[in-house]
């Protein structure tokens, strides 16, 4: 994580969310200070705590305690408590529980889908279909969920797909200036979409082969016509619902878009200790004042 990057997206953030001042915090007494706790309402993973931290440091919060990333959460569960001022707490809030909300979201998915495919010989991965902005804190997300990342950024790694293909005359041409123009340190890798596209990728020794919208009995096929120095990787259409089809394919990886570009947000909330919904979250009725 660039905790110089995130230091910068949370500043726009919460210029974006108070512009010139929060007016109905502002109603508070400023010497007035507060404990609030984060607590989840539905079953997931959380993620976020990088977000926490640096909200808190930025907002002069203190944070009294923090899951770490990837821990399992129930219905009720705290994931963080924070102090300061009363103003500060509730302005900060709708920029911090946006965050982790949507990370949290996009861990429980990927813990899911590693779950449901069940496989430890298979690393399942994000893709590049991102929220603009968000990439480093998603990407982030998905590993504490337990899968791993693709590429980044266009400059990671040379990917030559179907449009390439096209526009440089075939696969061998395409790789042949790959290897020209990237350093050794850029791993090649080529999407084919045919048995005869596949044959093209292995004569041009290409770094990783992947196996687009290809169903599990074709992997299986294809994989074993692949060198073993060669990493397999598979991706199009594969969701948390049919991931589980590919145990056991010998496929190296599974690249799935629905981790970071479909998943439903872990719904949670914050609430001033002592208040009413503080006491209704925890099922406590005696905190209620």
């Amino acid at each position: 994580m660039n905790k110089i990057a995130l230091r910068e997206q949370l500043t726009a953030f919460l210029h974006e969310d108070i512009g010139f001042g929060d007016i109905s915090s502002g109603l508070i007494d400023q010497r007035e200070t507060s404990f609030a706790t984060v607590t989840a309402k539905m079953d997931g993973v959380f993620c976020g705590m990088d977000v926490v931290l640096e909200l808190a440091q930025l907002q002069r919060l203190v944070v009294e305690s923090c899951l770490p990333d990837g821990s399992n959460v129930s219905v009720g569960d705290e994931l963080f408590t924070l102090r300061g001022k009363t103003r500060t707490l509730l302005e900060t809030e709708r920029v911090l529980l946006n965050l982790v909300q949507h990370l949290s979201g996009i861990a429980t998915m990927t813990r899911r889908c590693v779950e449901r495919l069940d496989d430890p010989t298979i690393t399942v991965s994000d893709t590049r279909k991102t929220t603009p902005g968000l990439r480093m804190l998603e990407k982030q997300a998905v590993r504490a969920g337990g899968g791993k990342n693709h590429r980044l950024r266009l400059d990671d790694a040379v990917m030559i797909k179907d449009n390439h293909i096209t526009a440089l005359g075939g696969i061998a041409n395409a790789v042949a200036r790959a290897r020209t123009l990237a350093g050794h340190t850029t791993p090649v890798e080529v999407e084919v979409e045919t048995v005869d596209q596949l044959h093209e990728a292995i004569a041009a020794n290409a770094d990783i082969i992947m196996f687009d919208n290809r169903t599990p009995e074709e992997v299986k096929v294809w994989r074993a016509l692949v060198p073993g120095h060669i990493k397999t990787e598979v991706s199009g259409g594969i969701t948390v619902e049919t991931i589980a089809s590919y145990r056991g394919t010998g496929i190296d990886v599974i690249s799935i878009g629905q981790l970071t570009h479909s998943v439903t947000a872990l719904d949670c909330s914050l609430n001033l200790i002592g208040g009413i919904k503080h006491a209704v979250t925890r099922n406590d009725a005696s905190a209620i004042r």
